[in-house]
């Protein structure tokens, strides 16, 4: 397993961008797991729901199992959030985790940028950043670039940057930033 971060402002078009790699992966033989942070709270199931009930109940956790898929919600109940590193664990065996968010984190990430955001660059501030993707173009960056509209290319670079699973999670719980 291999975890790569896209980070970016908001509106920069990471998510419209890891929908498009997504299915790009998977037709070079790849498979593809994503994580995802949410800067507020959220909820996966909906009022009048048996699994809503439980959870609304006081559960810990709620598993919802069918035929097409299982969901596991864990309530914090006022506890920490998880770290990255901690999430990461949990998830089920694939070729590659794309991580949306997490930009302070210091696991190795491709920046997604939108010039018409008018938002600064993380990058150099930020070593963890291993590669460039805008519409603006690379010039003069000492990075890895592709265009934010050339999916294949974006591709190519995650298959080239993402890092083992294991080597992240150490990074990660080192807080290291040593790229």
């Amino acid at each position: 397993m291999r975890v790569i971060g896209l980070a970016g402002w908001s509106s920069a078009g990471k998510t419209t961008l890891i929908v498009k790699l997504i299915p790009c992966l998977i037709a070079r033989g790849f498979s593809v797991s994503t994580l995802k942070h949410a800067h507020h709270g959220f909820d996966v199931d909906q009022p009048g729901k048996d699994s809503y009930a439980h959870r609304e109940a006081g559960a810990s956790e709620v598993l919802v199992a069918s035929a097409n898929r299982w969901a596991l919600m864990h309530e914090l109940r006022g506890g920490d959030e998880p770290r990255l590193g901690a999430l990461l664990a949990h998830m089920s065996p694939v070729d590659f985790v794309l991580v949306e968010g997490y930009k302070r984190d210091p696991l190795g990430k491709i920046e997604v940028h939108r010039l018409a955001n008018g938002k600064a660059l993380l990058y150099p501030d930020d070593p963890s950043i291993k590669a460039f993707v805008s519409d603006a173009g690379g010039e003069g960056l000492l990075l890895p670039y592709a265009d934010l509209n050339d999916v294949e290319a974006v591709a190519t670079l995650v298959e080239r940057l993402a890092a083992p699973l294991d080597e992240t999670i150490a990074r990660l719980e080192r807080g290291a930033l040593d790229f």
